[in-house]
């Protein structure tokens, strides 16, 4: 049976993300995500993205083009979605009515999707159907879908893994080997291995730090660093502000954990941290309701900074704008663009990195600058990635033993350093492992 993978977008930039793969005569897309960096300028510029069309999108940028499976387009089963970050599912609501088939993700991925549709005031045709952790749909005869659980830095993340009559086709767009998760379990290595046993025609993966000789940390050591930061520097009298990706559960869980040793009030402030943690209790992962105060709507933020201004030590702030985002609470704060002062001393905590795109370093260098005007102490990089380095990538190739690697998510450095560890193991470029750019097709052998 003849097995074909388009790489529609996320092989020639980090995010946009989407994949096809047909398996005979029947196609499931991977992955359906924004380019974040081009939503960015368009919010800026205030532009309603709703407004936009499907092809004004695609040509701004701002989502996969996905014209080079338009021949495919009757023959889609499924689309599904690795986890919820926007770069995977951003661009749902602009191309996946094009499809006549459902979206499978897990609970928590699928219920951001739902608030990002509501959000936009967008309805699409498409089923919505959720799936476990570690569960499993037939999609015909010859193909079932299953998603594998894995860590990230966000919940429930899967590998999906399409089992076809060639072998398993598996697909991990973003992942980390995480063996002490914050929040959630680790990766199910016993399930990935009797995967391997069955034989693993591909796999299609994120090569981001794929050039970084490490294994990346686990979530444990941030919630370290973040004790360390929080609980151990004199902060007495001073307001405290973390920043962090709102997706970021598990951090989230932690920064709430070290408030309460703290004594002080906990708020939330940001419509992405609203739409994330909402989505997180509706399914069960966790209950913020009971100890922080969630606040996402523009006029609720300035009330609530007024009050926070009379007495500042006593609380600690999480809102956005990590990534130095021009219309984020922490940029708008550092512009005094919102009702509150900062007073020299402050404290600020990055618990990130910066995203390395030109727009995003950019931002968070204006950003930092207009901090520092104000004398306040910065605290950076109180973060541990949410992806595989190069050593956990050897490892996962060792245990999946996959017949062919295509490298996915960055540019071509990324995906030639990821291609280079293959070449180190034995594969050999062009034969069994394959750098890829964006609207490419190839057959699998």
């Amino acid at each position: 049976m003849k097995v074909e993978v388009c790489t529609i977008g996320g092989y020639s930039e980090v995010g946009k993300n989407m994949t096809a793969i047909k398996i005979g005569e029947e196609v499931i897309i991977c992955d359906m995500g924004f380019y974040l960096p081009e939503i960015i300028r368009i919010q800026e510029e205030e532009i309603v993205k709703t407004e936009l069309t499907r092809e004004q999108m695609i040509k701004l940028g701002a989502v996969p083009d996905d014209s080079i499976i338009k021949e495919w387009r009757s023959k889609v089963k499924a689309i599904v979605v690795s986890h919820c970050h926007l770069d995977h599912i951003g661009a749902i609501p602009y191309l996946a009515e094009a499809y006549n088939c459902p979206v499978y993700g897990t609970p928590y991925s699928l219920e951001v999707l739902k608030t990002i549709l509501k959000d936009e005031r967008v309805r699409i045709k498409n089923p919505i159907k959720a799936m476990k952790p570690n569960s499993s749909v037939v999609i015909s005869k010859n193909l079932t879908l299953e998603l594998v659980n894995v860590t990230h830095s966000t919940p429930q993340t899967a590998f999906i893994v399409i089992h076809t009559p060639e072998g398993a086709i598996v697909y991990g767009n973003d992942f980390k080997l995480d063996n002490h998760p914050v929040v959630g379990t680790k990766p199910n290595y016993k399930r990935l291995k009797e995967i391997e046993k069955k034989g693993v025609l591909a796999f299609i993966g994120d090569a981001l730090y794929s050039d970084v000789d490490m294994k990346t940390p686990s979530e444990k050591v941030a919630r370290e660093m973040l004790k360390d930061v929080l609980l151990g520097t004199d902060n007495k009298g001073n307001l405290v502000i973390v920043t962090t990706f709102a997706s970021q559960i598990a951090r989230l869980k932690s920064i709430v954990e070290f408030g309460k040793k703290m004594n002080r009030k906990i708020v939330f402030l940001g419509r992405s941290l609203h739409k994330y943690t909402t989505a997180a209790e509706k399914v069960g992962i966790i209950n913020f309701s009971k100890d922080v105060e969630i606040i996402g709507y523009a006029a609720h933020i300035k009330r609530k900074l007024k009050e926070i201004q009379k007495n500042p030590g006593k609380y600690l702030v999480v809102c956005t704008g990590n990534q130095g985002e021009p219309r984020a609470i922490l940029t708008r704060l550092a512009l005094n663009e919102l009702p509150y002062q900062f007073k020299p001393g402050d404290h600020i905590v990055f618990s990130c990195r910066t995203i390395p795109t030109p727009e995003n370093i950019a931002n968070r260098t204006l950003l930092e600058a207009k901090l520092k005007q104000k004398k306040l102490r910065l605290f950076k990089d109180i973060h541990c990635s949410g992806h595989a380095a190069r050593e956990d990538h050897r490892d996962l190739f060792n245990l999946l033993k996959p017949k062919n690697i295509i490298p996915a998510h960055g540019e071509t450095s990324k995906l030639t350093a990821m291609a280079s560890l293959a070449q180190e193991m034995g594969y050999k470029l062009g034969k069994d492992v394959f750098i890829m750019g964006d609207g490419q097709c190839i057959e699998l052998k």
